[in-house]
């Protein structure tokens, strides 16, 4: 096994025991139990636990911004609702353990790899783009933070839930969500759906 391939072996078995247990329950030991390696070896290519882990984190939270994002900067206003929704909960269903992580507890020493600072950083987007709405319809722009936050609160903690539910189906879960967000309870449809696939494609007419 190449020095690269050994590093993402490791990356992926810290990756599960991480996920499973939590990173204070996780050791060396074990971590290089499973590689069949030495407990050397997960030193010299992370220089330790901590070191093990903030690289899992970092490439978790890189791929869940960069999906979250990037519904953000398409389509519609609606279209993006249901991109960001879908996006999460895709993460969610792929990379189940790389979510189980982002929500854990951390070491206080890993402020940067939270998933509250992702959250942070889709409301800001969200802010920013509701505040261009809220121009072009004469509304309180100063209110768009609020709004943001409410609106991507609401998509997180349905997310979390659905993690361990796992049903319904995510696109039925990302058509009520959006229905609540764009219709308002006073204004529910009955069975709602999506405008658009996930495939990033544009949206249909």
């Amino acid at each position: 096994m190449t020095g690269t391939q050994r590093r993402q072996q490791l990356i992926e078995i810290g990756r599960a025991l991480f996920a499973e247990r939590g990173y204070d329950a996780t050791s060396i030991e074990e971590i290089a139990q499973r590689a069949q390696v030495s407990k050397p070896v997960v030193y010299e290519h992370f220089g330790g636990k901590e070191g093990l882990y903030a690289v899992v984190v970092d490439r978790e939270m890189s791929m869940l911004l960069e999906m979250v994002t990037s519904s953000l900067t398409q389509n519609r206003s609606r279209v993006r609702l249901e991109q960001v929704a879908l996006a999460l909960l895709t993460y969610i269903e792929e990379r189940t353990d790389g979510f189980r992580i982002l929500v854990r507890d951390q070491p206080v020493t890993n402020s940067d790899g939270r998933y509250s600072s992702l959250l942070n950083e889709a409301v800001n987007q969200v802010a920013h783009l509701l505040a261009g709405d809220f121009g072009r319809r004469d509304f309180d722009t100063s209110l768009a933070p609020l709004y943001a936050q409410a609106l991507v609160g609401m998509v997180s903690t349905t997310a979390t839930w659905w993690l361990d539910e796992r049903t319904p189906p995510k696109e039925v879960v990302a058509a009520h969500l959006v229905n609540l967000c764009w219709n308002g309870l006073s204004h529910l449809e009955a069975e709602p759906g999506l405008s658009s696939e996930w495939n990033g494609k544009s949206e249909r007419a």
